[in-house]
Order: C-alpha cells, then structure tokens, then sequence
C-alpha cells in the first residue's frame, strides 16, 4: 500500500526524469556502433544530419543519433578524453527542449551544454551560448571548441574588446559564444546603426544561458543601457555633498531601509531651503534640484562604499549584490552616480541621456528557444515559469552527495559571532583542512582580512577588487591548508579541485558568515564543497544584528530563542532556528518576484513599442525601396491633415481651409485650387491631387541628386529623424513611470494608465517622425541645381535642411514634461485612497514611491 501511494504522489521532478531516461538508454545502445566509424566518417554526420535536416526530419528525430555523436566526438577531440555520464546526457536533453537544467557544482554542465548546442546548430540558424564573463565566454569556446571543431562546426567567441567586424564573423559561426551584456549590447548597436554592413547579429534562434538564474534573476532589475552625455549638474552635486553632512538623522531625515527609501522630515526640508536660499523645495521650478538632492541624500546615508560600489583607478564601480563581481561600464541611474561621485571625491561625469535600453528578461525572451544551466535554480522555479515559460529539471548526481550541511550557528551581536568564525578557521587551518569563507561584501572580506592577518593565517582575498586573480586563487582553495576568503563570486563556473590528502581531512569546508537575502546564493556558496562524491562540510555563522535577520526575521526567531534559551557568548544550533531564517529569506524573494515581475510589467509596454520601431528602423536600413515607404508616410501624413482641417463629419462651411492651406505650406506643398473648388472635392479626391504634387517634388529631386544618392539621403534623415524621436520618447515614458503610482489615489489601475497614456504618447511620436521626414525632404534644397548632378556624391555641404527650429521644439517639449507632471499631482489629491483601512500616517513615507513624506505629498 505505500508502494501505492509513493509512486501515486511521486515527486513530479521524478516523473520527468522517468520520461528521459528511455532516450538516455538509446543513446548508449547506439556507443558500439559509434566507436566502429573513423574520425572522417564520425564527421560526415554532421552533414548527413544537415541533409536530413532540410528533408523534413526535425532535431527532436535526429537527438539520439546526435548525441552518440557528441559522445564520441568528444572522446576522440578533447584533451582530456571527456565522455559524458548518463546524467550529462539527462541534461543536455533538457537543455534542448527548453528547459533548466540544475546540475550541481562539478557535475559537468560545460559538457553537458554540448549536447543540445551540436544538435541545434544542425538548423543553420546558429547558437548562443551565454556565459557570465570574458573569461568563461574564451576558456568554453576553446574547450568545447574542440569537440564542434573535430564534427565541422565553426566557432566564435564575442568579447568586450572587438570590432564590428570581429564580431559579426563570430555570430556567423555555427556556435557563438559570450556574456549576457555582450549578446545584449550588440541587439542594443545593430539598432543604432547608421550602415547595413556595421550590423552583426543574424538573428535569435536558441541560447542556453550558463549561470542563469544569475542572468535573468539577479540581473532582472538592471536594464542594459546605452548613453550619452547630457547636462552638466556636477555643481549641484557638488554643492549637495557640502549640504549632506550638515544634517541629522530623525532630526532632519528618517531611513526607512527595508524599502530603501530615505526621505526630509519637515525640519530638514526647511532647513535645506535655508542652506540653500530658496523659498520652497517642492515648487515646480525645483523639481530637478530636488531630485537631485534625494540622490545625494541616498547617497551618503544608504549606498555603502565597499558593500554597493567600490573606488578604483579613480572611478566608482557598481559591485553586483548577488555575484559580487564589479558591473564594468554599468552606472547607477537618475544621478544617482553623479551623487556617489561627488561623495567620494572623484570626477562628477555628466549625466546622460538614454539612447537605447533593454533588460535582461526582454532580451533574451526574443529568442525562439531559450534553456539554462545553474547549481542552484529549483528554489526561482515559479519565477522561471511564469516569466520566461522554463521548467527546471534537477538532474541527480553521477556520485551520491556526502557533504555535510550543518544547521547555522546562531549569536546574539556581529562580534562574538565573527570571534566564533575566525576561532573555527583557526581549527581547520591547523588539522590542514581548506576552508572557503564566504562574505557578502567587500569590506566584510577585508575586515576578517585583518583579523586574520593578526592571527597569523595566511590566506587569499577574493572580491571586485583583485576579480583578475579569481582563476589563480580558486585553482588552490582545495589545497591542505588552504584558506580562501571570497565574496559571493567565489569562483562560480570553476571548480574547486582537492590537493592530495584532503579527501582525508573532510574535504573542503565551506564557512558563510552571513545569510544572504536569497536561499539560492547560500545554495552557491554550499555547492563549492562536495563536487563529484567528494567529501565536504559546509555551515553558517548568523547573528542578530545580521540585516536579514533584523529587518525580516527578527520576530519569528526571537520567538523561539525564548523557548529554546540563550546564554551569552555561546551559539544556538538548532533546526527551528535554521528554519525561520529560510522562512525570513522566502519573505525577501517573494518581495523581490513581486518587484522583478512589476518592472517587467511595465518593461512589456515598452518593449512593444521597441520593436515597432527597431523593425521600422532595421526596414529603413536594410531596404532598396525606400522612396515607397516615404510615400506611404507622406500619403499618411497628408490624410492625417484632411481629415483635421477637413472633417467628412463637418459641413463644407465649417472647414478650416486657410489653416489647411497654411499647413501644406509648411510642408513646401502648394494646394492649386480655390476655396470653392475644394468645397466641391471628395477628400479622396483631394488626397490624390496633393499626393500627386508632392510625389512630383520628390521625384525632381531624385532626379537631381541621382537616385542612389538620394536614397542614402533620404535614409540618413529617416535614421536620424527616428533615433532623435526614440530618445525623447524614453525619457517621456521614463517621467510617466516615475509619476504614474499616484494615480493609484484616484482609485485607477496604475498599469493600466501607464498602458494607456503610453499609447498615445507612442501615437504622437510616430506620427511625428512621419511629419519631420516628410518635411525635411520636400523641403531640401539643393545648391547650383541641375549642375549639382556633376559635382559627385551628395554631401551636407551642397544641401540645405529647412527645418523646425530645434530649440523652439525643445522648449515645447520641456513644458509637455512640465504639464503631464503638473497633471499628475493635481490627481493626487482629488479621491480617497483606495485603501483606507491602511492609510498612511502624515509623517510616513507615501505609498506611491515618491520617497517624501505622505503629508508632503498625496496626503497634502
């Protein structure tokens, strides 16, 4: 009967692992038949499986014979003469139906991946294989490389320092591999470009993401961004970082920070109104000073040097929370950076302007196929499937898993607790046992640094700071004696191989002096030790000043700590209380899905829009009838004024014909026919008649310039006239964002507003960039006439632009920002909050996420 029951309520990650096993079973059956063919003929399967390919046959039919294949390839190619285990071939299954494949630390999955990689590329349509940095993104293309090699398959590796040339050759190869950024960056500059031939990506056919909870986790909430220069606010920054220091805590401002918000008490506000000398911060004239002072505020009282960012060279550097590793090229957003610049006495840089954006979680959904490989993944597995459709598939062991994972040791203050840790280090160090010590920061690292140093420890430090040495540092932390002291990077994507007679002293022992925010990380650190059946241990130290515990958990565990007791100086170790930390850590992802799935939400309508325009944009670049687009717009725009100056729902007598006059005329479009005669003309009729004309003006200008030049002008304006558009369009919709919270008090969905109110502002851009082509190309003049046809290529220098004047429409788009502000805050105060029962108090913090106080803002 209990047979019964377990297979009737088996595990459902069993049941999958039953579905694939069979294939695993062919597979093998195939491995004689594998190793009778020659190294030619083991390679002429590559095009067999190509010609039955393009005969029908789909990948899924090719697998078992394409995984043989792999197999013994991989034997034959490798300097190591890797042969893939059978829970390797579980995987590498998973991988090609779309799935994550969690494999434990050590198990293979670099291997693994080659599998569905050698199978998919079988299409022609290439694929990418997406690491976390440079330097995994080389050392797997040239060790994997091998095996596609040895089979016919080409090769390429995008890194950080190429030329457009190098890279679009390596998107060209069969298999392509790199970083997330890379892959990201590269969409980002294929839809800048001005030339077809600066393109280089062909297309997103299937990735498999190495580390992917890393990258579409714990990077979900920082979009890829490409920028330039704006104003210069450095003084302002500057002047702040003098202000800052002269006010107190509770006095002047309060911190909040398990929101992360620090906002002015009243006090503060008149006090910084005083320092400096105006008479209200909230006036609309302030609006950007203010913002900029709660950057500066945020920056001295909430980011950390050496936990958030680190000084290097001169410059501030984003440390990752979740990797530890520095974000190169990344900035913090909104002048938040500028802030931790002029905080720290460096370079203020300018702030900048968005030119193009995408996250992580929109970039790689537009991929037909997308699967992933990590230690540690089944924790996010809602999260996985809800935002990108992957199931997770924990793969066994090739050997059982002996480490042992000690219940956290619990004390009551930082002190005592790191006293405890280095105490244990100690031991170990002495029996000669290697210890990894685990950190969540920079300066945590460093301090036990010292601590150690006085202990006479030798050791390694491992963070942003030294990332460079990371290979170096890892290839010894399994050796006798070591001890290795690492921030959350930890060597992830290496192994930590053990020294000769280590397995005897236990293996290497994992020490973590601190619970992260998420199970996952912790899992990480753990899944150091005990790599392929080796022995291992792994433990936590945790105290009750520890952040996680005394913003989120500090309840729960007090609780049981009465019931269990607690005598100074000595740990509590006890499963209750490693309990309640998990339950304190499930409280922080869930808040942290909820956030991710939000910025994602609105993300999406953004998205749309990039790519309408970006398929708009590449359509441009790439097509030879460009002119047959430009009537199409021109057709549009034309039709767009009929029906606002003459309205089919309007009499005749009630037509604006002067005002429809003027406006062809500001097109350089001259209507030949009398008020009278128009009053008599079907709009069809009229549609013809200026389309006519004005396609006659094109085409004399074609016929002036020549057509191919012509053709590359019209482009460079349309190219010009879109990204111009799309870049004040980002920070129209960046502002809605910033704002659309407040509508919440006028009982409305803000997502729904923002869904709307986008709308519209879309609507507006495109038909503005429709209007500014049109325009710019009837009213192009070209200096000497006819004899410009002799002169050679077309050049700006023998062209006249009659454009609107630019600072005239930057000043009008200044004040619409103005205005949808304004509007915003006149909704706040109109309703009742939709949610009385937990209305605010007036000193605290507002709930639409402005960062003031509810009396200061929707509550004033």
């Amino acid at each position: 009967m209990l047979g019964f029951l377990k297979s009737l309520f088996k595990d459902p990650n069993e049941k999958e692992l039953e579905k694939l096993w069979p294939t695993v079973e062919e597979i093998n059956d195939l491995e004689p038949e594998m190793q009778e063919l020659s190294d030619q003929e083991l390679k002429n399967k590559t095009e067999e499986f190509k010609d039955r390919y393009k005969d029908g046959e789909s990948l899924d039919d090719l697998l078992v014979e394409a995984f043989a294949v792999v197999r013994e390839a991989s034997q034959r190619s490798t300097n190591e003469g890797f042969r893939h285990f059978d829970v390797q071939l579980l995987g590498g299954i998973a991988l090609h139906q779309g799935k994550i494949a969690e494999m434990k630390t050590g198990e293979g999955k670099t291997l693994a991946a080659t599998l569905p990689v050698y199978l998919n590329a079988i299409s022609g349509n290439g694929v990418h294989v997406v690491t976390v940095n440079d330097y995994l993104a080389e050392r797997d293309s040239e060790w994997m490389g091998q095996i596609y090699r040895f089979l016919g398959l080409s090769v390429g590796v995008i890194l950080n320092d190429m030329k457009p040339d190098e890279r679009r050759k390596a998107y060209e190869c069969d298999v392509t591999y790199g970083t997330n950024n890379e892959f990201g960056f590269d969409y980002l500059r294929d839809n800048m470009a001005y030339k077809e031939e600066n393109l280089v990506q062909r297309g997103h056919h299937y990735a498999i993401l190495d580390e992917v909870d890393s990258i579409l986790i714990d990077e979900a909430r920082t979009p890829l961004i490409i920028s330039g220069p704006a104003q210069d606010t450095s003084k302002d920054y500057k002047r702040f970082n003098r202000i800052i220091p002269k006010l107190n805590e509770e006095e002047d401002f309060e911190i909040d920070e398990k929101s992360n918000l620090v906002n002015l008490t009243e006090d503060g506000v008149h006090k910084v109104e005083n320092l400096l000398n105006i008479d209200n911060l909230y006036d609309d004239t302030n609006f950007q000073l203010n913002t900029r002072l709660k950057n500066a505020l945020k920056a001295h009282t909430l980011m950390e040097k050496d936990v958030d960012y680190i000084v290097k060279n001169g410059e501030v550097k984003i440390v990752d929370e979740f990797t530890g590793r520095v974000m190169e090229g990344r900035r913090f957003g909104e002048g938040l950076h500028q802030a931790i610049e002029a905080k720290e006495g460096v370079q203020v840089k300018r702030e900048t302007q968005t030119f193009a954006s995408i996250t992580e979680q929109n970039y790689f959904r537009m991929y037909d196929k997308l699967a992933g490989m990590t230690g540690t993944a089944k924790t996010e597995e809602d999260e996985f499937i809800k935002i990108y459709g992957m199931e997770v598939i924990v793969v066994p062991t090739n050997e059982p898993m002996i480490r042992d994972d000690m219940s956290d040791l619990v004390y009551q203050d930082k002190e005592t607790k790191i006293r405890a840790a280095i105490d244990d280090i100690e031991a170990r160090y002495e029996k000669g046992q290697p210890v990894l010590v685990g950190t969540v920061s920079v300066a945590d690292s460093e301090n036990l640094s010292r601590r150690l140093k006085k202990r006479s420890i030798p050791h390694e430090v491992l963070n942003a700071k030294n990332h460079e040495r990371e290979a170096d540092i890892i290839k010894y932390a399994g050796q006798k004696k070591s001890v290795t002291i690492a921030t959350n990077m930890a060597g992830r994507g290496t192994d930590i191989v053990l020294g000769d007679g280590v397995k005897e002293l236990g293996g290497l022992h994992v020490l973590g002096t601190e619970r992260h925010e998420s199970r996952r990380i912790d899992n990480q650190l753990r899944g150091r030790s005990g790599r392929q059946g080796d022995p291992g241990s792994s433990q936590f130290y945790v105290s009750l000043e520890d952040d996680l515990l005394r913003l989120f958990g500090s309840d729960n565990i007090s609780g049981i700590l009465d019931k269990v007791g607690f005598n100074e100086g000595e740990p509590i170790e006890h499963k209750m209380i490693t309990s309640a930390i998990e339950r304190a850590q499930r409280k922080v992802e869930d808040r942290n899905f909820e956030i991710r799935k939000a910025i994602l939400e609105y993300d999406d309508v953004l998205n749309k829009q990039r790519e309408v325009i970006y398929n708009q944009r590449r359509e441009v670049l790439t097509t030879d009838q460009l002119l047959d687009q430009v009537n199409k717009m021109l057709e549009k725009v034309i039709d767009d004024l009929i029906n606002m100056y003459m309205s089919e729902d309007l009499h005749p007598s009630d037509w604006d014909l002067e005002g429809f006059r003027k406006a062809l005329n500001n097109f350089n479009i001259n209507l030949d026919a009398d008020d009278e005669k128009l009053m008599n003309m079907e709009s069809e009729e009229v549609l013809d008649k200026i389309i006519l004309s004005a396609q006659a003006a094109l085409d004399k200008k074609k016929r002036e310039i020549g057509s191919d030049d012509f053709n590359n002008l019209a482009r460079h304006i349309a190219l010009r006239i879109i990204d111009r558009k799309w870049m004040s369009h980002l920070d129209n919709m960046q502002e809605l964002r910033q704002g659309i919270g407040l509508r919440a008090y006028g009982q409305k969905d803000p997502l729904t507003e923002y869904k709307f109110e986008s709308y519209d502002l879309f609507q507006e851009m495109t038909g503005s960039i429709r209007q500014d082509l049109v325009k710019t190309l009837l009213k192009i003049e070209i200096k000497g006439g006819a004899d410009t046809r002799q002169a050679g290529p077309v050049s700006r220098d023998n062209l006249n632009f009659a454009q609107p004047d630019i600072i005239e429409k930057q000043k009008k788009d200044l004040q619409a920002k103005k205005d949808r502000i304004q509007a915003n805050k006149n909704q706040q105060t109109k309703q009742e909050p939709i949610v009385k029962p937990d209305e605010p108090g007036r000193n605290d913090p507002c709930p639409c996420g402005s960062g003031e106080k509810y009396k200061r803002c929707c509550g004033g």
